[in-house]
């Protein structure tokens, strides 16, 4: 339906243009003229013509088809929005909850964000079902979503299972040769930082994104499917639910950025015992910021 909507909209838009070509009163061509013109097929062109019939763009008398004025903006027919996936509704939740402040309690309307995100209701779903499983959303008894918190023991647990894995990731990387992918996308990273850093004042919420790419591409250096799906519960754990705690936030992205660029100098320096001990500082500061943050949280107990 969405490829079939797609070339209608395309096309009514096109033949906009081509009666704006012609003087009032002319008429249109065939059919079949019509439908190699647009490179649709003859019932796409019968839909498009009917639609400008009944804007009062044409008027239609059998198979002719005369032009009765030229063409407004309200006459366009807007495009059908291009539908997410999971994968990427990933971001667009996380984007959501940091941008709006969206607080804990908050009941979610699968059919008004299906819309908000361009996303299929099942896929709305299967996706809050996901979150379900981490403690992050919650079903009602009578049907539908809340935004939910979790226990201290839980963030406690999972800080301690993301520092194992990623102190892991970093014995891996400090063995690496100089000619594997992690030291150029290092350097870039650098350079994201220090830019980052230069104007932290007006865009310091830009820093959970470039979070998550920096702890993606450390623990990506080991091949392993359950390491991968952890990453997944870290962005929507770290990098969105410990921000609702706004009260220091530009102060604390600017100290992360900070040891994140330690962190880095810390990793080329191929010394295990100087880069783990980076990376325990930063987790360190990451799971302090957590906690506190559950501090606010009614839902964490």
């Amino acid at each position: 339906m969405a490829r079939t909507n797609t070339r209608f909209v395309k096309a009514h838009t096109e033949m906009l243009t081509i009666c704006d070509t012609l003087e009032i009163g002319a008429l249109l061509p065939s059919e079949n003229t019509l439908a190699s013109r647009l490179g649709v097929s003859r019932t796409v062109v019968r839909r498009v013509l009917a639609q400008l019939d009944e804007q009062a763009m044409i008027e239609l008398q059998g198979r002719e088809k005369s032009i009765k004025r030229r063409s407004t903006e309200k006459d366009r027919v807007e495009a059908p929005p291009v539908l997410l996936n999971i994968d990427e509704l990933e971001g667009r939740f996380l984007d959501w909850v940091l941008r709006m402040d969206v607080p804990p309690g908050t009941t979610l309307n699968v059919a008004q964000l299906s819309k908000e995100f361009s996303v299929a209701a099942h896929t709305l779903q299967e996706f809050f079902s996901s979150l379900s499983r981490f403690g992050i959303v919650v079903r009602r008894p009578k049907g539908g979503w809340v935004l939910h918190g979790f226990t201290r023991d839980y963030a406690l647990e999972l800080s301690d299972f993301r520092t194992l894995l990623e102190l892991n990731s970093v014995s891996h990387i400090v063995t690496l040769p100089d000619s594997h992918d992690i030291w150029p996308l290092l350097d870039q990273l650098e350079r994201d930082h220090l830019d980052l850093l230069d104007r932290i004042d007006q865009d310091f919420h830009d820093f959970s994104q470039l979070d998550e790419t920096f702890h993606t591409a450390i623990n990506n250096v080991v091949t392993n499917r359950f390491v991968k799906e952890f990453q997944k519960v870290i962005s929507l754990v770290f990098h969105y639910h410990f921000q609702w705690n706004k009260s220091d936030e530009r102060v604390r992205n600017e100290n992360a950025i900070k040891e994140h660029l330690d962190y880095i100098d810390a990793l080329r320096s191929r010394d295990l015992n100087r880069a783990q001990a980076a990376a325990k500082r930063h987790l360190s500061t990451s799971k302090q910021t957590l906690l506190s943050s559950l501090k606010a949280n009614s839902h964490a107990s």
